[in-house]
């Protein structure tokens, strides 16, 4: 991976940025140095916690929501009364118009409140600790049906939002494994309201990197559980909205969704 370096202030320096320019749905991963205290960072009109990386380090993964509208965009840094910039270009994905056919049992599910409530909280997790480690491995062996960002249209009716995660086909019942070490922070299953996610199971790998699993056939941890890469959460099913049996596997940085292919075979 290619970095940037670019200096900041004499306190104050942007040490790395991985990209100078990325594509709608993918990220940024940010480094300043030199500081004791934990500096601001925002961009695009939010404001992101940086994560301590070592001492005098900090690092923050800024992640380019999917409709993002392309253009040049800056980054803030302050350090007490110090405060610098830095450009970056977003750039279209172009994906395409994905036409999905549901049958009866499945046009007329709808999200619930508890479901919606506590998914969103859960993507939402910002642990300071660094819980990742290691390469990123794929949670399940098959291929990608269905790619990230793609817009969707249901039944041949209006676009309605785009893909937050990529689809992986395999077997009812097939394995699913952690992607990496972190801790469960949510299991729903249908029975509890789970109608559109499905069986869910979502980790949280710390400093704002969150994973998702979703239609799972069943699930074999609890929330409050510590599990390595490797680890089964639980097993590749059809339940929620769902076409087939296979694995909906997202990522989300600071409760937005980013394409998983980023992480897949690759140390953060």
């Amino acid at each position: 991976m290619t970095f940037f370096s670019s200096v900041i202030s004499h306190n104050v320096f942007l040490r790395n940025i991985d990209h100078t320019q990325r594509e709608q749905g993918q990220f940024f991963s940010v480094t300043v140095a030199g500081v004791s205290a934990q500096p601001m960072l925002n961009v695009m009109d939010r404001s992101l916690r940086m994560f301590r990386h070592a001492d005098s380090l900090w690092r923050a993964f800024v992640p380019v929501e999917n409709m993002t509208p392309p253009g040049i965009y800056t980054l803030f840094f302050r350090n007490n009364k110090e405060e610098q910039r830095l450009e970056v270009a977003v750039t279209p994905n172009n994906r395409p118009v994905q036409k999905i056919h549901l049958d009866s049992s499945k046009t007329g599910l709808h999200a619930t409140e508890i479901e919606k409530s506590r998914v969103k909280v859960a993507l939402h997790t910002e642990t300071s600790e660094q819980l990742f480690m290691g390469v990123f491995r794929r949670p399940v062996s098959g291929r990608t049906s269905s790619l990230f960002g793609l817009q969707r249209s249901y039944n041949g009716g209006p676009v309605e939002g785009y893909h937050k995660g990529i689809d992986i086909s395999a077997p009812q019942g097939t394995p699913v494994q952690c992607t990496a070490s972190g801790k469960v922070i949510l299991t729903g299953a249908v029975e509890e309201g789970f109608l559109v996610h499905g069986n869910t199971v979502i980790i949280d790998h710390g400093q704002g990197v969150v994973s998702v699993y979703l239609h799972l056939s069943s699930i074999a941890v609890h929330e409050g559980q510590s599990v390595e890469a490797g680890e089964i959460l639980g097993n590749v099913g059809h339940t929620g909205i769902s076409t087939a049996p296979h694995l909906h596997w997202g990522f989300y940085l600071y409760g937005t969704s980013v394409d998983p292919e980023l992480f897949e075979g690759h140390e953060l």
